[in-house]
Order: structure tokens, then C-alpha cells, then sequence
């Protein structure tokens, strides 16, 4: 098979970036890094090669293969606490509306459940995933008022359960040399 040599930017070969234990370090979105984080962080000693592209990127001294899979060398400990964030609060509700199960993502907003008009707090314990229409219905009514109970009561989720829920959501792209690492259902795959 012949090396294709690029002298252009190869935007499309991004690297499947995982831990030391060889699991992605996150599935959704999945952990991908640019070809220019991947090599800066190879050259660093950060990142082992795994897999490689056919493709090669060459500097006046030397041609380098871009790196598919990388392994960090360091662990990263997942048992952090994730952070609050918009996304991170949808993928824990399945990026499903908690009072009326719509799953269109362009109308997803987030609620307060004890409204901050009423000293709600903006946390994982008062957020909720909601529709748009769900979300202006609801107001600034406490959810016995407007008659509105989400569908599962919010928690604050740990990492591995993010994690597991983003398996739930495979990328539109999965390059061959990916498969072995990720574990999505086969039919899902391209």
C-alpha cells in the first residue's frame, strides 16, 4: 500500500485519544484530538501510538505517520465530579425532555425545577433537561403548580455515568482502527 505524503493540513485525521487503561476517555463526544495536538503531545512523551494513518506528514528532517489511536501514559482518574454544564445535563437526561419526552435537540433548553425566581438554585439537584414549549409552559411555576413532574427526579451523575450514557450516541465517523476500543452494538457501525 502506498504512503499518501501530505504537504497540506489533514484535518481529516483526527486521533482517538484514550487513557491508560485503553478506554476512551470520553465516548460522547468522543475523545478526539486534531493531528497537531496528537504529535505535539507523541513529541512530548504524554502519548503513546497505538494505530496509525496511511497518511504522512513530512518537515524538512523527517516524515511522520499520523497517529489514528493514542494512549496516554499518565491515568486520568475519572472519579472526579463532572462539570455543571448544559451539555453534560443533557447527556445525564438522555438529551430527552424530562416532562414530555420530546428528543428534538434544536428545542432542548434546561429548567429550573424550583424556579430562580422562587430562590431556585442553578444545580444538578434543580435542573432539568426540557423542551422549549415544555420549558415556557412550565414558567416560573413550581412543578405542583403548573401540574409539570419530570420523568426522573435530577442528580448529580459521576463520570462513569456519563461515560455509559455517551455510549448511547455513536459519532457519525469511526475510523477501522477505532473498533477495538469502542463497544457500541455492531450494527451501529459503518
Amino acid at each position: 500500500m502506498q504512503q499518501q505524503v501530505l504537504r497540506h493540513s489533514p484535518d481529516g485525521c483526527p486521533a482517538l485519544v484514550l487513557n491508560a487503561d485503553f478506554r476512551p476517555l470520553s465516548y460522547f463526544p468522543l475523545s478526539l484530538w486534531s493531528w497537531q495536538d496528537t504529535l505535539k503531545a507523541v513529541f512530548l512523551d504524554r502519548v503513546d501510538v497505538v494505530a496509525e494513518y496511511e497518511t504522512v506528514v513530512s518537515s524538512p528532517t523527517q516524515q511522520v505517520r499520523l497517529p489514528s489511536v493514542g494512549s496516554l501514559i499518565s491515568y486520568v482518574n475519572h472519579s472526579r465530579k463532572p462539570a455543571f454544564t448544559r451539555f453534560n445535563v443533557f447527556l445525564r437526561d438522555g438529551f430527552t425532555c424530562q416532562y414530555c419526552g420530546s428528543t428534538e435537540r434544536d428545542q432542548l433548553t434546561f429548567d429550573h425545577l424550583i424556579p430562580r425566581s422562587k430562590g431556585g438554585k442553578t444545580t444538578w439537584q434543580n435542573i432539568v433537561t426540557a423542551c422549549s414549549p415544555c420549558n415556557l409552559r412550565k414558567g416560573n411555576k413550581m412543578p405542583k403548580e403548573a401540574g409539570m413532574f419530570p420523568t426522573q427526579e435530577p442528580y448529580q451523575p459521576n463520570m462513569f455515568e456519563l461515560n455509559d450514557k455517551g455510549r448511547g450516541f455513536p459519532p457519525n465517523y469511526l475510523h477501522e482502527s477505532w473498533h477495538d476500543f469502542l463497544y457500541w452494538d455492531s450494527e451501529l457501525e459503518p
